[in-house]
Parts: C-alpha cells; structure tokens; sequence
C-alpha cells in the first residue's frame, strides 16, 4: 500500500496541514522527506525501518553517511542527498544556538532599529514591526514601497501578516525622505483607523515612527495613539 492509499486522516502530508509538523511521528516526518517508497513498501514503512536501524535516535541517524541511508532499498543518491542535506541543516541551527531578538523599550528603540531599513533611502516604504508579549521583535515586514512622496498600506494584508505570525502588537513605521517628519492628514487618518480595528480585534498598535534621517516623529510619544 502506498501512502496515498492510506486513509487520509493518516497520511503524513494532511496530518502535517491539519496539526502542523508537531503533530507528527518521527517516522512520519520523515515518510515526507523520503516521499515514494518502492513497490513493496511505502515510504512511511520505509522510514520506520531507519529509524529502527538507527535504534530510533535521530542524533544516530543524524550522522548517517550517504552509504549508510543507500542501503536502504527506496534511498537512492537523490533522497540520501536530500535527507543529510536536512540533517546539516539541523546541526547547523542546533549549533547557532536560540535567535536573540531585539527588545523595543521605546520610541528609540525603534528609531535605531529602522534606521537600517530607511537611512538614506530616496523613496517612501512602510514596514511594520511585529511584537510579542516580550516587546521582543519577532518579525519585520515591508509592507510597501512607494514613491518620493508617499506610500500606501493595505490595512488586511498588514493585520494577515501580524495574525499569521501570532503577533500581539503591532508598530508601524514609513519615512519621509524630505527629512519633514510631520505626519500628514493620510497618516494620521490611516494611524486612527488601524489603532480602532486593532483595538477590536485586541491586537494593539503601539506606535507609528515617520523615520527621517534627521530625526523622528512617534505618535505615542506626542499622545497621538491615547484612548479618546
């Protein structure tokens, strides 16, 4: 039986959309690497019967050679070369040890962080910042790029964003490449509309940053972002 014979709910593939890859058996994990067994044997029979040889250890079969996996009828050149090419990734992001993310304390905080992103730039972008309950930036995005004198921010592909990486609040920042950091009237009406639908979806907008290369305007800081 191959795996797409299987009962759905059992293929590895559809667990993997349905409970993600920590809903997952190591052998099951493995079956998608593999992806075809042979004709006798499926690919996720196939992975059990590695996972066994290797006395169910992945730090074992970690350091299994390109020989080591072509014994196995079903892993050929191609699938040995995909698997250890999975196995050094592993090792390498076990080695870097966990990501240090930056901490965002205020409104300088995150002047400095876009500096990188905005300093000396010729034309509009906007990007947001996306926080955890740490304050700890776990992702930044450009939303937009525009022109010399503006930009424009799709309110439902920045909240998409912030709801698929489990964001729980939200900075926003674009430039003004005129060095003026005023907001304009469309900057102070875009900020109110999102702070309102973030505010009712209880995912908070703590700041708007117009970055120029001569200083900033934070709307919490001048009291822009204050409940009504």
């Amino acid at each position: 039986m191959n795996l797409l014979q299987l009962p759905s709910s059992d293929q590895p593939r559809n667990k993997l959309h349905q409970h993600g890859p920590r809903g997952l058996t190591d052998s099951e994990l493995l079956a998608l690497l593999i992806g075809k067994g042979t004709q006798h044997k499926n690919a996720k029979d196939l992975a059990l019967d590695v996972l066994v040889h290797f006395k169910n250890s992945l730090h074992r079969m970690f350091s299994a050679t390109k020989a080591d996996l072509q014994q196995f009828r079903g892993i050929g050149p191609a699938k040995a070369a995909l698997l250890m090419a999975c196995f050094e990734l592993g090792r390498r992001m076990n080695a870097q040890g966990p990501e240090i993310r930056e901490i965002i304390r205020n409104s300088k905080d995150v002047y400095q962080y876009v500096r990188r992103t905005f300093s000396l730039l010729p034309f509009e972008e906007f990007v947001i910042l996306l926080m955890n309950n740490n304050h700890e930036i776990i992702h930044a995005h450009r939303l937009s790029r525009g022109g010399i004198t503006g930009t424009v921010a799709d309110g439902r592909i920045l909240f998409k964003i912030a709801l698929d990486f489990k964001a729980t609040a939200i900075i926003l920042c674009h430039n003004h490449p005129s060095g003026n950091p005023k907001p304009s009237e469309q900057d102070i009406r875009l900020t109110k509309n999102y702070r309102k639908f973030g505010q009712y979806i209880d995912l908070p907008i703590l700041d708007h940053l117009i970055y120029t290369d001569y200083g900033y305007f934070s709307f919490a800081d001048e009291g822009l972002l204050d409940p009504p």
